[in-house]
């Protein structure tokens, strides 16, 4: 992996979050309209991008370490569920300790990674990628949310939210793409191609435009957020490239993996979070720092990809 490509990449990212926020200070970017882009995100140019990486010819290597890559996920979700379980369980706070467990282990796989992947890797990286986004969607909605809402909390609906996000139908339809070796009409595919080119840009002007609201004060920066940034940022990600290079994951399928590890914690803490009438400024405040610290934390945790 090329460490001076990876930064010029997260650099240009973070240009583009200034982007972002210049957008939200000048006044061209409401709450509604933050509201819109991110749906038009996550339900129609996300999906549009993983049935792009899917549309492959058929290798039953390739399906044999997305499994394997599949498998290494899972066991390090398991490994982080239970650190964090032990690490917080004395946070008397009920609302700050579930923001640290779920910051902990949730990273933004999907906002942050798909576009990162998708820029450094291409369509191949996010061929392996989507496991992560699979992992994360299934996880998030089943042990994440309830963190927040306890088993009081509606297991149908928690289900609904896994089999219809348009991520997993789309990661279903892209797998029978590739297993089947069908083709796409060409006027489908040039739609997809042009609907997956806006997914970077949009993606990091979107997120520069929410922490362009941000305001940092004592209430909200808690001191034990910075443990979980620590975990989230670096620690975790270390820990998957250990698991991955056990289980013999090396090159592309090891760069996506972990790239989608590495990533800050996760924009829907703060959802969670209202979701229970919960006070969101600790999950803003959490998520905002380790976004900003992602700058630096992505290329540290390549290098010692690199070291290994």
């Amino acid at each position: 992996m090329n460490l001076t490509q990876l930064t010029s990449q997260i650099i240009l990212m973070f240009i583009l979050m200034l982007v972002g926020l210049l957008v939200n200070k000048l006044g061209f970017m409401h709450a509604q309209t933050s509201t819109d882009l991110t749906n038009i995100l996550l339900y129609i140019v996300s999906p549009c991008l993983i049935i792009q990486a899917f549309e492959k010819t058929f290798s039953a290597d390739r399906l044999q370490m997305l499994a394997r890559v599949i498998a290494g996920i899972v066991i390090i979700y398991v490994l982080m569920i239970i650190v964090t379980q032990l690490l917080f369980k004395r946070v008397s706070d009920q609302n700050l300790r579930r923001i640290m467990r779920y910051g902990a282990v949730y990273s933004n796989a999907g906002f942050m990674g798909i576009p990162l992947t998708s820029s450094l890797f291409g369509a191949t990286g996010v061929f392996y990628a989507v496991a992560s986004l699979a992992a994360f969607n299934i996880f998030s909605w089943t042990h994440g949310i309830t963190l927040f809402t306890g088993q009081q909390g509606n297991r149908r609906d928690n289900l609904k939210q896994i089999v219809f996000n348009p991520n997993i139908i789309a990661i279903v339809v892209g797998l029978l793409i590739f297993v089947t070796s069908l083709q796409l009409p060409t006027i489908a595919n040039s739609a997809i191609k042009y609907v997956s080119s806006v997914n970077t840009p949009l993606s990091m002007i979107v997120i520069g435009n929410s922490l362009a609201d941000v305001k940092l004060n004592r209430a909200t920066l808690d001191k034990r957020l910075w443990l979980v940034i620590l975990l989230r940022n670096l620690l975790f990600p270390y820990l998957a490239i250990v698991f991955l290079q056990l289980m013999g994951i090396t090159g592309i399928p090891l760069f996506t993996t972990v790239l989608m590890a590495a990533c800050p914690v996760a924009g829907i803490v703060v959802l969670f979070s209202l979701k229970v009438h919960g006070d969101p400024g600790p999950a803003v405040a959490l998520m905002s720092i380790s976004t900003i610290l992602s700058v630096v934390t992505i290329p540290i945790v390549f290098a010692l990809v690199n070291l290994h």
